[in-house]
């Protein structure tokens, strides 16, 4: 589902939901209250039952099983010309929307709308000079984008989107575009010295060592967990299996405050994980995303999704966490979100989810809604026994 803040880039920048609640800047968190968050927390006895996880490539196309789902996520989020609308942030459309609405028409087997959906995010966000895609569109403006620069989270899931295409319905010019995304997304969107390996930057603009004091940062949300067991099919040259790493060993190193959550913006500077500057100190709407990809591509360790099993039971899923106080800063509202603490809560614990997690009971906007058949759609590929 998915905010730049280079001096000479606008904050408005972030390839995710609901922008503006996620990129108020704020006053940089002082040394006091980022000792007490990164300080060690006394231990607890580990809990060591294994995760019944299932790491095995599976191929995205039909995977979608309710497609009652995918008919009512249609009619209410994507038009006739295959835009997909974020009717919670201004009616904008996003590359992350965009790769969203992707996957899901080839899980449902619709390559009817799959192809309005590519076309119209070739004719609209493809408008850079490079094979990235620009990250968001907004129908008010003219032009409509304002921002060039790309969000990696969109570039990577449009390029899954193109590589599960391709494969399902043999298209080979799909698995050419795939193709040209997914290596410029390793050569311009990771930065493969550092002391955690092949680090994922969130857009070619505003986060490396060079942009900022705190650099790199990164947003541990943009590692598309799944889409990096895939992308070796059109890129198989890029690290892939580094960048999965990388992601993995940062997020063990982002357990942050009490309850243990990364926040949506890490610095990374030397090695050394900690709320980066100018971001609030929160766990909200993009993070919230991580144990879903976790989960989607059956990778981790429980130090991995016990902090996200505890904020669900902790918040019910429902609270964008403060890290430095451990308090609910505000809530998510709509129900589709608590879908995500639901199905951490299987993957920890082996809890069936609860369909009332996965059923709409009114109308919702584009993002928790997302987040909603995402997590239908995860646990019918990898833990079908979480959904009896």
């Amino acid at each position: 589902m998915k905010i730049r803040i280079l001096i000479a880039l606008s904050l408005s920048l972030i390839a995710g939901p609901l922008a503006a609640q996620t990129v108020t800047p704020v006053i940089p968190v002082g040394a006091a209250v980022q000792q007490q968050m990164m300080a060690p927390q006394a231990p607890s006895a580990p809990d060591t039952r294994p995760l019944a996880l299932d790491a095995r490539q599976l191929s995205l196309g039909g995977a979608l099983k309710t497609p009652e789902l995918w008919q009512a996520y249609k009619a209410a989020f994507i038009t006739e010309s295959g835009r997909v609308v974020d009717t919670g942030n201004g009616l904008v459309s996003h590359s992350e929307g965009q790769g969203y609405g992707m996957l899901l028409a080839i899980a449902a087997n619709d390559r009817a709308t799959f192809d309005r959906l590519w076309g119209w995010t070739r004719a609209n966000l493809m408008v850079r000079d490079d094979q990235l895609l620009a990250w968001r569109w907004d129908p008010t403006r003219r032009p409509a984008i304002a921002d060039i620069n790309d969000a990696s989270d969109g570039d990577i899931l449009v390029a899954w989107a193109l590589t599960e295409a391709s494969e399902f319905w043999g298209d080979v010019a799909l698995k050419v575009a795939a193709r040209r995304i997914a290596v410029e997304v390793g050569r311009k969107l990771v930065v493969y010295k550092t002391k955690f390996g092949a680090l994922l930057l969130p857009a070619v603009s505003g986060f490396a060592a060079e942009d900022r004091q705190d650099g790199p940062v990164v947003n541990l949300s943009y590692w598309v967990f799944p889409a990096f067991a895939r992308l070796p099919l059109v890129a198989p040259e890029i690290d892939w299996r580094g960048i999965v790493q990388s992601g993995l060993d940062a997020l063990k190193a982002s357990h942050f405050g009490v309850g243990g959550l990364p926040t949506e913006w890490v610095s990374l500077r030397n090695g050394v994980a900690r709320p980066a500057d100018g971001f609030p100190a929160q766990f909200g709407y993009n993070a919230i995303r991580i144990p879903l990809y976790l989960a989607w591509a059956g990778i981790g360790e429980r130090v991995h999704y016990d902090p996200f099993a505890k904020w669900a039971k902790d918040f019910g899923g429902r609270a964008v966490v403060d890290i430095s106080s451990g308090r609910e800063a505000s809530g998510f509202g709509e129900s589709g979100y608590q879908a995500i603490g639901a199905l951490a809560l299987c993957v920890t614990d082996g809890k069936p989810l609860d369909r009332g997690a996965l059923v709409a009971h009114g109308p919702e906007n584009y993002y928790p809604a997302t987040l909603r058949i995402l997590v239908n759609l995860a646990a019918q590929m990898r833990f079908p026994s979480c959904l009896r």
